[in-house]
């Protein structure tokens, strides 16, 4: 059996970090090495796994893969530090800048770097519907339509412009429209629409788990490969 892949969560105190720390528990392939928030520590290990704050970033033991969901003005050191160290990054921190990108594609000329807007398995899925759909349904209008809670404030959302991303590879002109409402976590709904026929292609979260089980999967199956830039659907 081959040892577990060692991972460092960046932004642990977080949503998603805190997600990521309960999942990798039940995975048998993957150890948490280290969990870095923004905030020095209450406590120094929490369940068997040190804990780090940022200032103290470059003191974290060795790691295989970092799974970054942190905000954009942490984003460049966690990204250093993978380029030291020779490790995988996998990020879904969204708001990073066009430097910030830029130095992502610097970086995977060295490491193995997967960013994504969105880490549900079944949305890399719908991706590939949607190029698939658009591709075999030339000239039929495209519509997409995403609905999330009401305190997410863009729109249309990252993941639906992913989607429209997907349509336009298929050679579909999508159009977006959002809705905000209730505690709604993700619904995304591609429509393709003819003379008198209509497809529709719906993706639907009904918790948060998605994301961060998405994220260890893709952490799992990033570490030892080849430098380059990764997408989700890379790694299904």
């Amino acid at each position: 059996m081959n040892p577990p892949i060692r991972i460092l969560i960046h932004g642990a105190s977080g949503r998603m970090g805190q997600a990521l720390s309960r999942l990798s528990a039940e995975r048998d392939d993957i150890q948490l090495v280290a969990a870095v928030s923004r905030s020095k520590p209450a406590q120094r290990v929490v369940d068997g796994v040190p804990q780090f704050s940022v200032a103290e970033l470059h003191g974290v033991p060795a790691f295989d893969v970092a799974i970054d969901f942190s905000l954009p003005a942490g984003f460049d050191a966690i990204l250093g530090l993978c380029l030291e160290r020779g490790a995988a990054l996998v990020s879904g921190t969204t708001g990073l800048g066009p430097e910030q990108r830029a130095a992502i594609d610097r970086a995977s000329a060295r490491i193995p770097v997967l960013w994504a807007a969105n880490f549900s398995l079944g949305v890399a899925v719908l991706c590939e519907l949607v190029e698939r759909a658009a591709r075999t349904l030339p000239g039929w209008d495209c519509d997409i339509v995403e609905s999330h809670h009401v305190h997410k404030k863009d729109a249309p959302s990252g993941t639906a412009l992913v989607l429209g991303a997907c349509a336009e590879e298929g050679g579909a002109t999508p159009r977006h429209a959002a809705i905000r409402a209730g505690d709604i976590v993700g619904e995304h709904l591609v429509q393709f629409t003819g003379l008198g026929e209509r497809v529709e292609l719906v993706h639907r979260a009904t918790n948060r788990d998605v994301f961060a089980r998405g994220a260890l999967h893709a952490a799992a199956r990033l570490a030892g490969r080849d430098p380059g830039s990764y997408g989700l659907r890379d790694l299904l």
